[in-house]
This record gives structure tokens, sequence and C-alpha cells, in this order.
């Protein structure tokens, strides 16, 4: 059960704030997690949808490399909510059904050379903040600059979204791929 109640309504807000409901509502087809949590500062929540939807819907990351980084932070930050969001999300787009049993198991000797690039790249931003040169020009070589900073960006994002979920204990719904964690 979530430590706070989240915002299911439009009603559940001032009149005044209702259409930040509304408009995260029509930019993601509902509101949910996250979000439900984050109304409860409406400026908030609206801020945080309008980054999230550059990086979710507007990103130039190819999709499937946004959503393996998008899994390694939920697994990293041991997020329940965000890995049962983004695990049929990361199929959709093409992500290996074995990438994501490897983050799920930790165990990234699993991936390709390529999936453990871009792991290695948020895990150690995550855990180390910070980045070793390697694995930097690599992703760099990799993505272009651009992509760098647009994938650091992605990192830092569903990090923060990771915070907030776990902070009020928003856990997935019935049925939907949970993920251990201790």
């Amino acid at each position: 059960m979530p430590r706070i109640p989240l915002i299911a309504r439009p009603e559940d807000l001032p009149a005044a704030q209702q259409a930040i409901f509304t408009k995260i509502a029509r930019s993601r087809g509902r509101v949910a997690g996250p979000f439900a949590a984050l109304l409860h500062s409406p400026p908030v929540a609206e801020r945080t949808a309008d980054l999230g939807a550059y990086i979710r819907f507007e990103s130039t990351l190819r999709p499937a490399d946004r959503e393996l980084a998008v899994l390694a932070v939920a697994r990293e930050r041991d997020c329940r909510f965000e890995w049962a969001a983004h695990v049929p999300e990361a199929r959709r787009t093409g992500v290996r059904p074995e990438a994501i049993a490897a983050l799920r198991a930790r165990a990234f000797d699993r991936l390709t050379e390529d999936e453990a690039l871009l792991v290695r790249y948020a895990t150690d931003l995550l855990a180390a903040r910070r980045v070793d040169d390697a694995t930097f020009a690599a992703v760099r070589k990799r993505l272009g600059l651009e992509g760098v900073v647009e994938l650091t960006a992605t990192v830092g994002y569903y990090a923060m979204l990771a915070c907030t979920l776990n902070a009020f204990d928003v856990r997935p719904d019935s049925g939907e791929e949970d993920l251990d964690v201790p």
C-alpha cells in the first residue's frame, strides 16, 4: 500500500490545477505510478511530465536502447513499479528477452557487448556516481555527443522517478511483472 494517497482523478486536485492532471493523462494515456504521487505538487508533476515526454517519446535514442537503460535504472534502484511498467515496453521495442532476464538476475555477463555497454554506463553512473573514461568514450563513439547526453538525461530522469516510486512505496498492480528486491 502506498505511503501517500495517489491522485486518481482530476477532481482530487483543486480546480485550478486539474488541467495538469488532464495534460499528463493525455500524454501517457492515464495517470499512474510516479505521476499519481507527484501530483501532490502539480507544478513538479507537470515539469517532470514535460521532460519525460521528450525522453520517452521524442529522444534521439533508439527505443530499445532507451528501454534497456530504463530497465538498468529500475534494477539498480530496485524499483518494482518502474520495472513492471517498462518490461512490456522493452519487449515491444525489441530488447532481447535474454537481456531482460540478465538484468533481472544482475547477470550482466549474459548481455551482448552493446547491451553491456549501455547497462554499465547506467549502473556505474548510479552506483559509483561516475562513469570511467573508457566507458564514456565507448558510449560516445556508439551514440554520438547528443546521444550520450540523452542517455545521461534518461538515466537521471528514471532514477528520479525510481526515487519517487520507492519513497512512496508505489508498487505495480497485482499480476504485473514484479521485481525481486531485498
